[in-house]
């Protein structure tokens, strides 16, 4: 997909750096080898777009995948699942979060998908704003807890 100031494109092996490289600004605490990149191009349920802006730099990403289980908000299977969706700061504002989330909604109906899910951080308030404005519609908050178990018997 192109829109003239910014193209859309699932990514490919040559991809990798610039992929690593968005990932980790995104999750900068995340491992990420060529392994990962790999299940994301070639596997099944999943994709991985880049948007490169009209000088052909990278400056965002999206990876999305077919999750059956239960999508808390959601009332299908199996659902488009946004899982990262980044923009540089710099490229910000420009339409390119929106040409990714217009590229996964593409490739989720594709694969048979009538819903697109995703979440965020609840003190995230840019990205909660984000999602708004390309569509998405705040279906619940959750609260998630964990509950160390015992290694030795009690």
């Amino acid at each position: 997909m192109s829109e003239g100031r910014f193209q859309v494109r699932r990514a490919q092996v040559d991809d990798w750096s610039d992929w690593a490289t968005l990932r980790l600004e995104l999750w900068p605490d995340s491992e990420t080898d060529m392994v990962d990149l790999l299940e994301l191009i070639e596997g099944e349920g999943n994709t991985c777009l880049l948007a490169f802006d009209a000088a052909g730099q990278a400056v965002g990403l999206a990876e999305a995948s077919l999750r059956h289980d239960y999508v808390n908000g959601t009332s299908t299977s199996p659902v488009g699942f946004l899982e990262g969706w980044y923009v540089r700061d710099v490229a910000r504002n420009q339409g390119i979060g929106r040409g990714l989330i217009e590229a996964v909604a593409r490739w989720a109906k594709a694969c048979g998908c009538t819903e697109l899910a995703s979440d965020t951080a609840q003190d995230n308030r840019a990205a909660q704003d984000a999602h708004r404005a390309c569509g998405f519609t705040e279906t619940e908050r959750v609260v998630y807890y964990c509950m160390p178990l015992p290694t030795e018997p009690a």
